[in-house]
């Protein structure tokens, strides 16, 4: 049995939302694993970048694209712990990635929801850690409701 599977990468994904989180950022973190390896760890950044494109997965698309020294991302799985958004499905389209997961589903916002077409190549995986990415979100958002 392989022990890098998809939770052993959503766990790592998880990590770095718990990071977002520590920085007051909205707490969802990414990994991009190439034959498992990472060769791409990031954060939702849009606070402290105070850039609307700052999201976990955009940082990590331009991370791996810098590690592999290309733009194509065919043979990379994306973690996630909250399904991307249009913005972040859409560059997923455009880097060709081979196959996203992610842990908890985004009801509102979601590229799924909003019907955004992925590379016809990409593979998805949903709800990986499901309650755990979910708990980590709710306890953020509950934080902030309770600081204002």
């Amino acid at each position: 049995m392989n022990p890098f599977d998809d939770e052993y990468f959503m766990k790592k994904a998880l990590q770095e939302a718990q990071t977002a989180f520590d920085k007051g950022e909205v707490p969802v973190g990414a990994v991009i694993v190439l034959k498992d390896q990472i060769i791409a760890r990031a954060h939702n950044l849009t606070e402290t970048l105070n850039d609307v494109t700052a999201h976990a997965e955009m940082q990590a698309y331009t991370s791996a694209s810098d590690f592999l020294g290309g733009k194509y991302l065919k043979d990379c799985i994306l973690y996630v712990t909250l399904e991307p958004c249009q913005m972040c499905a859409g560059a997923s389209y455009w880097a060709q990635i081979g196959k996203i997961v992610y842990g908890a589903r985004e009801p509102k916002l979601g590229f799924s929801v909003l019907e955004t077409k992925l590379h016809p190549k990409t593979k998805v995986i949903s709800g990986v850690l499901e309650e755990e990415c979910g708990l980590l979100l709710k306890r953020f958002f509950v934080e902030k409701r309770n600081l204002n």
